[in-house]
């Protein structure tokens, strides 16, 4: 007698469990939760399932069943590319990856690109199969974060923006921390100084800032450290209107090294360059390396962030621990005590004296 052609039925989680006599339960336990198993047992059913090509329990199944996704989202201010080449996202990320990891967790990188609108927003926030969202620094207008909150699930936002309500919190005091900076700068002798800074709006602007449009900064970050930098003015007796500040679009060196031209370009007393990260900071410093500026006897320059190619270079600058951030973000989401009071952790600074900063030029 000839065999059957019908082709033989995927083994599934029942018929693996129904052939070893033994439990749905036993055969999950030994992909899901193997310290449940003595080690002979767990063989025994992991060498049926191969032999069956049973691959385990469907994760998609088991998520519809717990209502458990098992993964992290991480909204991004930034498309993909960009928040892989920054330096502080890149060390954020690696902290928020660390803690997924001791908790078992998978992580969903989500770009929200500062030129989405709110539908495209919403679709892809909607479709994401996760517990719970990081928000790393987005804009407090940002359609994204619209869409995230109408989730109703956990969320813990990094930095920006501040006054949630349902959302823990992990930052720094970035007005105080500017502001130290500047009091350094400052006590050195300068008084004509400028800020190189992010974008202030979700709208493509470079150029110039005026007052109407720092006040109406949707990015908490940039908006606090030019305010500390306004403190330390006025405390020293400096008029705070005559800062110059300098908006940057897109964050990279090259923004940084055009900002620096027009900011000295805008005021050619102009001895001192704030610049609100490192990025800009190395940009500016290239800037002036071209342009035959000597650093810091004619030009004193500053970072914030303390990345790693800043602090080989020696620049001044501001350094936090973006890596425990992205580390004590996670923490918080996954914590079980999450659900109730919402945390805010406020992290250090550390003030990093390097040698691009010094008197101005006599």
């Amino acid at each position: 007698m000839s065999r059957s052609r019908e082709p033989r039925r995927p083994a599934t989680l029942a018929s693996i469990a129904a052939e070893l006599k033994v439990s749905r339960t036993t055969v999950s336990n030994a992909y899901n939760r193997p310290d449940q198993l003595s080690p002979e047992l767990r063989e025994r059913v992991l060498m049926a399932a191969k032999r069956r090509g049973y691959a385990g329990p469907d994760p998609v199944a088991r998520s519809l069943r717990t209502r458990k996704a098992g993964a992290v989202g991480l909204l991004l201010t930034e498309a993909l590319s960009y928040s892989f080449r920054d330096p502080a996202a890149m060390a954020f990320l690696a902290g928020l990856a660390e803690s997924c990891e001791a908790a078992g967790q998978g992580l969903l990188l989500i770009p929200a690109g500062p030129e989405r609108d709110d539908t495209a927003a919403a679709a892809v926030v909607q479709q994401a199969g996760v517990d719970g969202f990081v928000v790393y620094s987005v804009a407090d207008d940002d359609p994204y974060l619209m869409a995230v909150r109408e989730r109703h699930l956990p969320i813990v936002i990094c930095d920006q923006p501040r006054g949630v309500p349902e959302a823990a919190l992990v930052a720094i005091d970035d007005r105080a921390a500017m502001k130290e900076i500047a009091e350094q700068v400052i006590a050195l002798g300068h008084k004509h100084i400028a800020v190189l800074c992010m974008r202030l709006g979700r709208d493509r602007r470079d150029g110039v800032v005026p007052p109407k449009r720092l006040e109406g900064s949707h990015f908490h970050v940039q908006r606090e450290r030019i305010a500390g930098v306004h403190e330390a003015m006025e405390e020293a007796g400096l008029d705070p209107s005559t800062l110059t500040v300098v908006e940057r679009f897109e964050h990279t060196k090259r923004s940084g090294h055009s900002a620096a031209a027009q900011a000295l370009q805008a005021n050619r007393d102009t001895t001192a360059l704030l610049c609100t990260t490192d990025v800009l900071a190395l940009g500016a410093l290239n800037f002036a390396k071209v342009s035959g500026i000597d650093v810091p006897r004619q030009l004193t320059v500053t970072g914030f962030d303390g990345v790693e190619a800043a602090i080989r270079d020696n620049v001044t600058t501001v350094r936090q621990d973006a890596e425990e951030k992205g580390r004590r973000a996670g923490t918080l989401l996954l914590s079980t005590s999450h659900s109730g009071v919402m945390a805010t952790e406020i992290l250090p600074t550390e003030l990093v004296k390097g040698r691009t900063a010094a008197a101005p030029p006599v």
